[in-house]
C-alpha cells in the first residue's frame, strides 16, 4: 500500500457547457453535412467559428469556460480572509534560497509551482521548499511554450512525468497545476480529472518576469487586493531591478506588510483543499 499522500484519486470529468455546445455543434454540422451536401463551405464555417470560440476560452488564463478553474479562492475560505501566494518556474538556485528566507522571516507560506525539469536539476532545493512548509505543485515537466497546442496523449505524458518527479522529490503528490502562461485546450481538463489535479490560474498577477520597476509589480498586485486573491509571482524566469536584483526580492517584503496590514492571511491552495475535502 502506497502511504499517504503519495497517490491522488482521479476526480470526475464533467464537461463544461461550452464542451457540450461544442458537441452538439459537431453533431449537428455532421447531420446537415449529409442533408445538404453542396452547402459544405457554410458547413466548415461553423466548425470554424466554434474552434475559433474554443481556442479564444484555452487563450484567457483565467476562463473557466473548459472547464473548472482556480481563479480566486473558494468562498469560504475568502470570508475567512484568507488569499494565497504563488510562486511560478522555479526551482531557481540563485533566487529560490532567498525567496524562501524572506518568507521564512514573515512567517508566510506559499505555493510553489515547480517546471520538472528545473525540479529534477535541483532536487535539493525542492526537498527545502516542501521541508520548509510550502506546498509543492505541478507546473508541467518541460513548461513547452506551445503547451496549448498539444494533443491528449503528450498533454497527459508531460503532466504524469512532472508529477511522478515531483511526488519523488517530496513524498506527496502535488494537488494542483498551473498551464505554462496560463494557456491551454479542451483536452486538459479530461487529462487533469484523470490524475486527480485541479487547474490553479490567478486573480492578480505583477508581470513580474518582463517588468524590471518593483514599484509597477508591486502596485499591480496590491490594486484592489481583498480576500480570496490568488497572487501570483516568479522565482524562476524573474526580471531583474534596474539593481540587479530579481523583483521577487523586492517586492516580496513590502507585499506580505501590505497584506498584513489589511488583515488577510496567506495560506497555501492545497490547505484550503484540504478544508473543502473535510467538509
Amino acid at each position: 500500500m502506497n502511504p499517504p499522500g503519495l497517490v491522488v484519486r482521479p476526480r470526475r470529468w464533467r464537461p463544461s457547457l461550452l464542451i457540450w455546445l461544442s458537441f452538439v455543434v459537431h453533431m449537428a454540422v455532421a447531420l446537415c453535412w449529409l442533408w445538404q451536401p453542396a452547402l459544405w463551405s457554410w458547413w466548415v464555417l461553423v466548425l470554424a467559428l466554434n474552434h475559433l470560440v474554443l481556442t479564444l476560452a484555452g487563450l484567457w488564463p483565467r476562463s473557466a469556460l473548459l472547464g473548472p478553474n482556480w481563479r480566486e479562492l473558494p468562498r469560504p475560505a475568502a470570508r475567512r480572509g484568507q488569499i494565497a501566494m504563488t510562486i511560478d518556474d522555479g526551482p531557481d538556485p540563485a533566487v529560490t534560497p532567498e525567496v524562501l528566507a524572506l518568507l521564512a522571516r514573515h512567517g508566510v507560506k506559499a505555493t510553489f509551482f515547480c517546471i520538472g525539469e528545473r525540479a529534477e536539476a535541483h532536487p535539493a532545493l525542492v526537498a527545502k521548499i516542501h521541508g520548509a512548509g510550502h506546498d509543492v505543485e505541478n507546473h508541467s515537466y518541460s513548461h513547452r511554450y506551445d503547451f496549448s497546442l498539444l494533443g491528449p496523449w503528450r498533454m497527459r505524458a508531460d503532466l504524469e512525468r512532472a508529477q511522478r518527479l515531483l511526488t519523488r522529490l517530496t513524498g506527496r503528490a502535488p494537488r494542483f497545476f498551473r498551464a505554462p502562461a496560463g494557456l491551454r485546450n479542451p483536452f486538459l481538463e479530461p487529462v487533469l480529472a484523470r490524475l486527480g489535479l485541479h487547474l490553479a490560474s490567478w486573480t492578480r498577477r505583477g508581470f513580474d518576469t518582463r517588468e524590471s520597476d518593483p514599484g509597477r509589480v508591486l502596485a499591480r498586485l496590491e490594486l484592489g487586493l481583498a480576500q480570496g486573491a490568488i497572487l501570483l509571482l516568479h522565482d524562476g524566469s524573474a526580471a531583474r531591478s534596474p539593481s540587479g536584483r530579481p523583483v521577487i526580492l523586492e517586492v516580496l517584503s513590502p507585499l506580505i506588510e501590505h497584506i498584513r496590514a489589511a488583515k488577510l492571511q496567506p495560506v497555501t491552495l492545497r490547505e484550503v483543499l484540504a478544508e473543502m475535502e473535510a467538509g
